[in-house]
């Protein structure tokens, strides 16, 4: 089984993307030989993902910090323009820490002394709307801590600012009311000024931030002598002559062989924001040079660290024991009930009771996963369990516009092969193919992903054709702020009563497909 993407070459080079999927707004620390990576996770659960390497090439996913977005009701249904908005992520006094700014609330953070938990509750550092892209810092030097963060125009009416706060070393509370480090309205040209990433290196103060956009922004670096400032600024990466659009909001971080690397994203429409790895210097003024003078590298190089084996984070799964892998997420925060324990292999969902099942991207017990790559191939099969009529189980691919395969009982019980799919205006789903019988209440489904994310749907009812092409080839579409999603979901009307369960075998992705 190929994997759907490989940055590691095998010849001591990588290519970009590392991480070929919508690992959002990256940040990255360096503890010994080991790095660490979190990103957004919006209004997913579990959220702040957590990522290891050796070699800031090969990654994997090894679990997760925030366990529910938490507030009463407010994240039990789909909010994907809320939660979690561009963590960073730091190692200090023997801990690790989270900081993020949460848009409707206010800053939030948690630590833990080891990087897989537990961690501590989420605590409100400063209260208000608009309040994103949090950073902390701790001076090794002189003891005190610092915070910047960004404004999110959104819900403040504020952007294109950086403010900064002295902060009580435990992290728990700031220490003055805040002032303007930056106003980026005051740089002739810069524009959408946020994701600051705060230092401290060779005598300075430095602010690593992004500014034009996240389609075709740049990276800009601040540096001052003093926390208050004033700043000098300079770009320091920018797409050039390159086809990499918008490089730019990630980290710096330096290995254990002293050698400096940024990690940024590039926004791709429907496959999200993948994440570059590229080569940092510093030059004779003391400013960094990121990438190839200035512009990304697709190509390079790899960091010189201890031998890894050549990996990526998961998306295949076989559901062993019935549990789902790390790689899956809700699209809200989960409820007891959502799955079915059983001793085999493979997922056994809940039909749960909804009057909205006509619209996936209302439902909040959709379990998704990233797409892996740009080019792939998703499998999986489904059986129906229920004679209830309208209950239904399907693989979906989810954004704004959503399209899904799998199995319906209809009025008289009777399983079927349906294929429906909303365009981005539409609130109900409609027939993307005529159904057709599912004899045994069960079928296998496959999607196939090329070039630009058109997706082409099959199905074998077990009636000894094979994979059949269902529909038109459906184009994926992001949300505003995240990737399209690859889900798998069980509902049934609303009504009382049990309602069944679906059943899904192995789960598997592997590399590029046939032309569509």
């Amino acid at each position: 089984m190929t994997m759907p993407w490989r940055a590691d070459l095998g010849d001591g080079t990588y290519r970009n993307p590392v991480l070929n999927a919508d690992w959002s707004d990256p940040d990255v620390v360096r503890v010994g030989d080991d790095h660490y990576l979190t990103a957004s996770s919006f209004g997913r659960a579990p959220g702040l993902p957590l990522l290891h390497s050796r070699d800031l090439v090969n990654w994997t996913l090894i679990g997760h910090a925030l366990d529910r977005l938490g507030r009463d009701a407010e994240f039990a249904v789909p909010r994907h323009d809320c939660g979690v908005w561009a963590p960073s992520l730091r190692h200090h006094a023997g801990r690790f820490w989270i900081f993020w700014g949460d848009p409707d609330h206010g800053i939030q953070q948690i630590n833990a002394e080891d990087i897989r938990g537990p961690w501590s509750a989420p605590h409100l550092v400063k209260a208000g709307k608009g309040l994103i892209d949090a950073c902390p810092l701790w001076d090794e030097e002189t003891g005190d801590a610092y915070l910047v963060h960004a404004w999110a125009k959104s819900r403040s009416g504020v952007k294109n600012r950086l403010t900064g706060h002295r902060m009580s070393p435990d992290g728990r509370e700031l220490l003055d009311e805040g002032t303007t480090l930056i106003d980026a309205d005051t740089i002739p040209g810069w524009f959408t000024l946020e994701g600051p990433k705060l230092y401290r290196h060779d005598g300075w103060f430095w602010i690593f931030a992004p500014a034009g956009g996240v389609e075709t922004g740049w990276q800009g670096a601040f540096r001052s002598r003093t926390f208050a400032g004033p700043y000098e600024e300079r770009v320091v990466l920018a797409q050039g002559s390159t086809e990499v659009n918008g490089p730019h909001q990630g980290g710096w971080v330096r290995t254990a062989a002293g050698e400096d690397w940024f990690l940024h994203f590039q926004a791709r429409g429907a496959y999200g924001r993948v994440v570059h790895l590229q080569p940092m210097r510093w030059d004779e003024e003391g400013w960094p040079v990121i990438g190839d003078e200035g512009e990304p590298v697709l190509t390079h190089r790899a960091p010189k660290a201890p031998e890894q084996a050549v990996e990526a984070p998961a998306s295949s799964d076989d559901f062993p024991g019935g549990r789902y892998g790390r790689q899956w997420q809700w699209t809200a925060d989960p409820r007891p009930g959502w799955t079915v324990g059983h001793r085999g292999d493979g997922l056994r969902l809940s039909c749960v009771r909804t009057a909205y099942a006509h619209d996936l991207r209302t439902l909040p017990n959709v379990l998704v996963q990233r797409l892996p790559a740009e080019e792939f191939r998703v499998e999986t099969g489904i059986t129906l369990d229920t004679g209830e009529p309208g209950a239904k189980a399907g693989l979906a691919v989810l954004g704004d516009a959503f399209s899904w395969i799998g199995l319906e009982a209809g009025a008289d019980g009777t399983v079927r092969l349906v294929h429906r799919y909303a365009e981005t205006v539409a609130e109900h789903e409609r027939d993307a193919e005529h159904p057709r019988p599912a004899p045994g209440g069960t079928v296998r489904v496959r999607i196939e992903v090329t070039r630009g994310a058109r997706c082409r749907f099959w199905a074998d009812t077990g009636d000894g054709a094979g994979f059949r092409a269902s529909g038109q080839v459906f184009a994926a579409t992001p949300w505003r702020w995240v990737g399209a999603l690859l889900g798998l979901f069980a509902t049934a009307p609303a009504g009382p009563g049990p309602s069944g369960t679906a059943g899904f075998t192995a789960f598997r992705t592997t590399g590029r497909p046939h032309t569509v």
